[in-house]
């Protein structure tokens, strides 16, 4: 993925400003940034949500929306309301018929823990248990790009954990993994890039080891942004 000078304003707010980024096969890069920074716009323009008023975004040498692209793309939103009704299972075994060669629909249920409450309806699930079906969604078509937006919000430990490890495996398999989150310790983890975001651009970039020499990764976070909503 390669997004270049990208500008998006919704009426007088400048949600991308400038934004300018690189994602790579194979590797986990991290967006960190304040609430209203320009992640959540930047993750709608890879989606075709949004188009860019200008700049660039290519992603495997396609632009968003391309049909040949979409199946490529896996996308973990932090909240859906579309799935309400169906039962978890139901709607991981839709998805999957989506796609052209999905993954196996059970053991993607037994490795998120998701076989106990596989015939509850997606409403009546907990917030956690939503998470680890709108991961198995995001990861269920095998795509080479997989978007995360703040995956492990709200989670326990050990689910936490988990997903960590899903995460990894996907990136050792040669998916590219764009991951937004508020938990330094997950990007200091997981991240073998960074991207600090704010005021609708990237501050700086670098991996965990270049932001956090002498100091931390909250340190380099809090010194690039200013908290200020934009």
């Amino acid at each position: 993925m390669i997004a270049s000078d990208l500008h998006v304003s919704f009426g007088a707010v400048k949600a991308l400003a400038g934004l300018s980024l690189t994602a790579d096969e194979g590797q986990v890069t991290a967006l960190l940034g304040p609430n209203g920074a320009g992640k959540t716009t930047f993750i709608r323009c890879c989606t075709a949500l949004v188009r860019p008023a200008a700049g660039e975004l290519t992603i495997f040498g396609s632009r968003p929306g391309d049909p040949a692209l979409l199946p490529r793309i896996g996308l973990m939103p932090q909240a859906t309301g579309a799935w309400s009704g169906v039962q978890a299972g139901e709607l991981l075994r839709y998805l999957a018929g989506l796609y052209a060669s999905p993954q196996p629909v059970d053991p993607l249920i037994d490795l998120l823990g998701i076989r106990a409450f596989e015939r509850t309806p997606y409403r009546r699930l907990s917030g956690g248990q939503q998470q680890a079906v709108n991961l198995a969604g995001a990861l269920v078509g095998r795509p080479s790009l997989v978007i995360l937006d703040e995956p492990t919000a709200g989670l326990d430990p050990r689910a936490r954990r988990l997903t960590w490890d899903v995460v990894r495996a996907a990136r050792d398999a040669g998916v590219a993994v764009v991951l937004t989150t508020h938990d330094m310790a997950e990007a200091e983890t997981l991240a073998d890039l960074v991207h600090i975001v704010d005021g609708g651009r990237v501050q700086i970039t670098g991996t965990v080891a270049d932001l956090t020499d002498g100091g931390t990764l909250e340190d380099a976070y809090l010194h690039y942004t200013t908290g200020a909503d934009r």
